[in-house]
């Protein structure tokens, strides 16, 4: 049998969460085409004849470090390559970014093979540009092995997860065959919610934006949930409240509808949007709002 931890890597909109949700075969991490989606690590099991593999999804790793926000999801994804047992960085450009190399000496240093994942290539008009980007790569470091995927079409996920299988330890499983994460429901319940939000408003908001649960209770077969949507200034909340309250209703509903099939029982949304100004660049406010630092 085989059990480990398994990082995934990358600069930010890489796809390395849609890369979990496909190798879990259950959406855990959400999902959307603006970078810094993903702000917390998340654990994704997958339990399968060979053995456990748990999974670690990170936030993209940035050069820019100028708010706390920043800095936290930084200092997130650096704390996930420490004590895993496979590495695999996920890139999604067939050229070398500037951000990469510094990307590569954090990942050299924590001393776990290495899969680099090469991703979106369903994406790729000229496959001849994927080979000379190969053989730079190749060059830049001892990698276990170098994967053009799609993890989105699921296009070589199979050889990926073979690999990484080939290169996990020997164990025993640590989690029940049907657990899937570690996180509570709670916390699938603020993330899915922020996700609505993200895909439903512009540029600017979402990254001013957070989710916080101040009531989640299970009632018989009702879930009921009452959550803040918390943003930085009074425009952004107009934003997220719309004209007539019509965008706030349609982030609910949305959310309310991926809940149900979550939780697997109905919901009652209740939110709200409130202004805490310059939250997402304090280390308290942070902190207050579940922003923590995974030992």
């Amino acid at each position: 049998m085989k059990f480990g931890y398994v990082a995934l890597v990358g600069r930010p909109n890489a796809g390395k969460s849609t890369l979990l949700n496909h190798l879990i075969g259950q959406k855990l991490s959400i999902t959307s085409r603006k970078p810094q989606t993903t702000r917390h690590r998340i654990h994704g099991i997958k339990t399968a004849d060979w053995g456990q593999a748990v999974y670690v999804d990170t936030p993209g790793l940035h050069s820019g470090e100028k708010r706390a926000m920043n800095r936290y999801l930084n200092r997130t994804a650096d704390s996930a390559l420490s004590g895993v047992d496979v590495i695999v960085w996920v890139v999604d450009q067939w050229s070398w970014h500037p951000d990469n190399d510094a990307i590569l000496a954090k990942i050299q240093a924590a001393e776990s093979p290495v899969i680099l994942a090469i991703n979106k290539i369903d994406q790729c008009r000229d496959k001849e540009v994927l080979l000379p980007f190969i053989e730079l790569a190749a060059g830049k470091g001892p990698f276990s092995e170098i994967i053009p995927l799609s993890a989105l079409k699921g296009i070589n996920l199979d050889r990926l997860e073979q690999r990484i299988v080939e290169l996990l330890p020997e164990g025993e499983p640590a989690y029940p065959a049907d657990q899937i994460t570690d996180r509570p429901e709670r916390f699938f319940a603020a993330e899915i919610i922020r996700e609505k939000l993200i895909r439903s408003l512009g540029q600017e908001v979402p990254h001013a934006a957070t989710v916080e649960i101040e009531q989640y209770r299970e009632e018989g077969g009702l879930t009921r949930i009452h959550a803040v949507i918390w943003v930085e200034r009074d425009g952004q909340k107009a934003i997220v409240i719309g004209k007539n309250g019509e965008t706030l209703k349609a982030i609910g509903q949305s959310a309310r509808e991926d809940l149900e099939r979550f939780v697997e029982a109905k919901v009652y949304l209740n939110l709200w949007v409130k202004v805490k100004r310059g939250w997402s660049d304090s280390e308290r406010a942070l902190q207050s709002l579940g922003y923590r630092d995974v030992e």
